[in-house]
């Protein structure tokens, strides 16, 4: 079977075709074609009267009719978009929703910051070992934290913490401070704990410290790569680090929410696997429409 998958950021919006393999006992998603749109919905939800313009609706629009024409080439057998943070606060996400269902077909799920964490479990729970961990994932709008105890999920939470939203001076020092508190109060007690993170820009820190997206990257790598790029000004970091224009800002923002998040948890280190919310909805599908059976294995 094929799916697809929509994952409608405030940063950005990705978008994937994967066909699910069946043999035996084993299931095996193969990507088939993957898409990044640089569309930052954020840019505009997070500051004001918190309204997409028309001209951002009318670009929207033409970013999913595109998909929905690659969707019926593949000829997928279910599609499912989800909008996260910047949709489920823009004063007019529902019209423009409604904009698209009408222009295309294409029907878009709005998802609460509890359901995209939910979704983001559903290919975490993959990586994760007998230890402790703390998941997090920092998006344009949100970051979601999720604590695990031999591989059991003890407790989540969805927080307004974003990198797009920190650019937007939007982000508060009471959202912080309760951020804090709940990973405080949520953590086992003096036990080891190691950090799981999942963002664009995670995967881009890992390969900018290690060479290759993914893997483990230390705290204190983490920190000095933050310091090396709050050095540089905007075009700096694109023209030497050749980091992409919506990635260049939004980066050091994120990067501090990560660390902060390490530090307060007690986690020296962070594992950085190559999944998201895209490889959840992936999952999810997989389960609705197939089975709940079989062994995973993400060739991406």
């Amino acid at each position: 079977m094929k799916f697809a998958a929509i994952d409608i950021g405030s940063n950005g919006v990705r978008f994937q075709v994967t066909n699910v393999i069946r043999y035996g006992d084993e299931t095996t998603f193969k990507r088939l074609h993957f898409m990044r749109f640089p569309l930052r919905l954020g840019t505009e939800v997070f500051k004001g009267e918190h309204r997409l313009s028309d001209e951002t609706m009318e670009r929207f629009v033409k970013l999913m009719t595109a998909f929905k024409l690659i969707v019926d080439l593949y000829k997928v057998d279910e599609c499912f978009a989800c909008a996260t943070s910047a949709m489920r606060e823009a004063a007019n996400g529902s019209e423009l929703i409604g904009r698209v269902k009408e222009a295309c077909g294409l029907e878009i799920n709005i998802i609460s910051g509890d359901l995209e964490a939910d979704m983001i479990n559903k290919v975490i729970a993959f990586h994760l070992t007998e230890k402790n961990h703390v998941h997090i994932d920092v998006g344009g709008g949100s970051t979601e934290l999720i604590l695990y105890k031999n591989k059991i999920k003890l407790a989540s939470k969805s927080f307004q913490l974003g990198s797009v939203r920190f650019l937007n001076n939007a982000n508060n020092k009471g959202m912080w401070d309760e951020m804090n508190e709940w990973v405080r109060d949520h953590l086992p007690d003096h036990e080891e704990i190691v950090a799981i993170g999942t963002g664009g820009n995670i995967k881009k820190l890992s390969e900018l410290i290690n060479g290759v997206k993914g893997g483990v990257v230390q705290l204190a790598d983490l920190e000095k790569m933050k310091k090396k790029l709050t050095s540089m000004d905007y075009e700096e970091r694109m023209n030497k680090l050749k980091l992409n224009a919506d990635r260049a800002d939004v980066i050091i923002p994120a990067s501090r929410i990560y660390i902060n998040a390490m530090k307060q948890a007690g986690a020296k280190e962070i594992i950085v696997p190559n999944v998201g919310l895209k490889d959840g909805i992936m999952t999810y599908l997989y389960e609705k429409n197939i089975s709940k059976m079989g062994v995973f294995k993400y060739n991406n």
